[in-house]
């Protein structure tokens, strides 16, 4: 199975993009608010679409593919250990991705971007790792 990984590469790219831009804006200006929002929906895109490869991943290592449609993000990632696509640590903090995510999709105030700012260093490095490992395992159309 080919899995095509470019849109989530440009989505961390993206990402890292808005959170240097952030770092150059004043704390109290709308730019600022305006990178932060920017941060904070790249964090969820990101997110998400991590989410629909690794389910698109393990329907290969599978003989009934319409099981993974069933599973929930979490255990999305926890069968992706089992087939060497992330290692335990990575996923406990993919949980935690996961859980900040639910968050803000509740909380719209200036508490759950702060603590998605403070996630996006770890959230960063792990989507691009993961981008990485897709890529060389599931990406046979450049071999």
């Amino acid at each position: 199975m080919t899995i095509n990984t470019d849109q989530f590469a440009r989505g961390i790219q993206t990402l890292e993009a808005s959170l240097a831009q952030l770092g150059l804006t004043e704390v109290d200006s709308i730019q600022f608010e305006v990178f932060r929002n920017a941060v904070v929906k790249g964090f969820e895109l990101t997110l998400d679409t991590a989410g629909k490869l690794l389910r698109k991943a393990l329907k290969s290592y599978t003989a009934r593919p319409r099981d993974v449609d069933a599973l929930t993000y979490k255990d999305v990632l926890r069968h992706a250990v089992k087939h060497g696509l992330m290692v335990s640590e990575e996923v406990e903090r993919w949980f935690g991705y996961r859980d900040n995510r639910n968050n803000t999709a509740h909380d719209y105030g200036i508490g759950f971007a702060e603590d998605t700012l403070k996630l996006l260093p770890s959230f960063i490095a792990d989507a691009q790792r993961l981008e990485s490992v897709l890529r060389e395992k599931l990406n046979h159309a450049d071999a």
